[in-house]
């Protein structure tokens, strides 16, 4: 992609990430109307649908010719032979926004063949913005991310979530295998934030044994920058030509990686 289309496409996210950011923090747990999808805890709300509609007006006025494909509204035609796609999560952790509990985000990304080109994550309740264009780093705020050294695991969380609403198979295990090298586990309900949470060092990895790609690429954008490894259950490259890997995610430094990939498959016993 040409280094101006991928400063505009940063620049632009990065708008739209504040625009988000407004948006779930004047309204989360204030009246929110949701309607419950496939389970009681899978919400959509007027906010998700607005800021989906938001963000495919300016990125189709933006970026004509490079469809969009969202949590909410689905995939524009064309958007599986694109040879760039945009990815929205328009408010990731609903539940949350719903209850009012300070921990959701809006994700994009606009991706290609190797995958994420520029991702960012609003963070709202902590007034923060992360984003990511490849080659160019990751930035909190404007501040430059890296992922601190880690070679232990004793002491570090690791994120995870449900899947629909419930452990995944081999969740326990995984926990308990934590538990004994003592790490802990959280389970907080967004997945982009556990991904980013990883790039900005706050966590040593997350695991994801399902997700939409809407969910994760942003973060994922952000991870690779900051100096993570994005690989599936098989221990393999995520990433690829078909979008991010469907046999699960794990992120972490490379260093920890390995352990925690033992965790996840039960080669630790």
């Amino acid at each position: 992609m040409p280094p101006a289309l991928v400063s505009h496409a940063l620049e632009v996210a990065g708008r739209l990430a504040n625009d988000a950011t407004d948006v779930i923090t004047a309204t989360a747990g204030r009246g929110a109307r949701p309607t419950a999808k496939e389970s009681p805890f899978d919400w959509v709300t007027d906010t998700d649908r607005t800021l989906e509609r938001h963000t495919r007006r300016v990125l189709t006025a933006e970026f004509p010719g490079i469809p969009v494909i969202g949590e909410e509204f689905g995939a524009d035609v064309g958007a599986s032979e694109a040879e760039y796609r945009w990815v929205v999560d328009p408010v990731d952790g609903t539940a949350n926004y719903v209850a009012g509990m300070p921990w959701c985000a809006y994700s994009l990304a606009l991706m290609d063949a190797d995958g994420p080109v520029v991702g960012v994550v609003a963070d709202p309740y902590r007034a923060q913005i992360y984003a990511a264009a490849r080659g160019r780093g990751a930035r909190a705020n404007g501040a430059p991310v890296r992922l601190p050294a880690r070679t232990e695991l004793a002491g570090a969380i690791v994120c995870t979530e449900l899947v629909g609403g419930g452990p995944w198979p081999g969740m326990a295990e995984f926990m308990s295998r934590a538990a004994k090298a003592h790490t802990g586990v959280r389970i907080l309900g967004s997945a982009a934030l556990a991904v980013a949470g990883v790039a900005l060092g706050h966590a040593a990895a997350a695991v994801l044994h399902s997700f939409h790609e809407w969910d994760v690429a942003g973060g994922v954008a952000l991870a690779l920058e900051a100096g993570a490894v994005v690989l599936d259950r098989n221990g393999m490259d995520a990433t690829g030509a078909t979008g991010l890997s469907a046999d699960g995610l794990l992120v972490a430094g490379p260093e920890v990686a390995p352990a925690v990939l033992e965790w996840w498959r039960g080669d630790a016993g």
